[in-house]
């Protein structure tokens, strides 16, 4: 038991580290934009006198993701796995990535009346979730999101499948950077009790308090986190894509990283 405790607090301490990088990586990223105008009138100027400069490919870092499940066999909750009867599913081709060309000024203003459904379309299947009005400008800014094309052709980008049990999605960059330009308040906070964030919730992805933006996880099996992540949602069709595209795992041996088998979004829409 003192094992099992010990992993929970390490993938815990990890995620908070990965937050903190993703924090960093962000609030840079204005002085980032000086140096890259300079980099391309180096580029310039080095092709007018022949000199071939060599392009510097950066590696995929993964972001949130989330902390220990305490559920010792995951088969003891039906809700927690994939059902054995489960037709397999089908995938298509993932598509071309849309340009990260999206930043809006603030937030959206939460509407009288939200939404109650969100549907992914997505190549291996629709995901519908059903939205949760306890996080109304949570749900306002999806909303905004979605019918705005933010999520269309973009990829879940980091599946976690040791200890940590999410797919998060909602970042057109595609490394757990990338963002809508504004912030959103924490809300609808669950309290610290093991699996806190049972199978089936949509929580928003963050990298401290008060820093929710676009980025979302989908929990395809019960996991307990620290209570930091808002609900907005919990997937009503589609659970079974999530845990089908997990139990092909990861591109990385350590279980944490882009799913070997893509998840791509289509196309996100909203409905009441």
């Amino acid at each position: 038991m003192a094992t099992r405790k010990r992993e929970k607090e390490l993938a815990r301490a990890k995620f908070e580290r990965q937050q903190a990088r993703r924090t960093e990586r962000h609030g840079s990223q204005r002085r980032l934009q000086i140096g890259i105008g300079i980099a391309v009138a180096v580029v310039i100027i080095a092709a007018i006198v022949g000199v071939s400069l060599a392009n510097r490919d950066t590696s995929l870092e993964a972001t949130p993701t989330e902390s220990a499940s305490s559920s010792a066999s995951p088969s003891a909750s039906p809700s927690s796995t994939a059902s054995a009867t489960a037709a397999p599913i089908v995938c298509a081709s993932p598509g071309t990535p849309r340009a990260d060309d999206m930043t809006f000024p603030s937030a959206p203003t939460a509407p009288a009346t939200l939404p109650t459904t969100m549907t992914l379309r997505t190549n291996c299947g629709d995901i519908v979730i059903s939205l949760d009005p306890k996080a109304p400008a949570t749900v306002a800014s999806e909303a905004f999101l979605a019918q705005q094309g933010f999520y269309n052709n973009t990829s879940c980008h980091r599946l976690t499948t040791n200890i940590i049990y999410v797919l998060q999605c909602g970042d057109p960059k595609g490394d757990g950077t990338g963002g809508p330009g504004y912030k959103v308040p924490d809300e609808n906070l669950p309290t610290g009790a093991d699996n806190n964030y049972p199978a089936g919730t949509v929580a928003m992805a963050n990298a401290g308090p008060g820093t929710s933006g676009s980025q979302f996880f989908l929990v395809y099996q019960d996991t307990t986190l620290s209570p930091d992540y808002t609900i907005w949602g919990r997937v009503t069709q589609g659970l079974d894509i999530l845990q089908q595209v997990a139990a092909v795992g990861t591109k990385n041996p350590d279980g944490d990283g882009p799913p070997t088998q893509p998840l791509f979004i289509q196309s996100a829409a909203v409905s009441n």
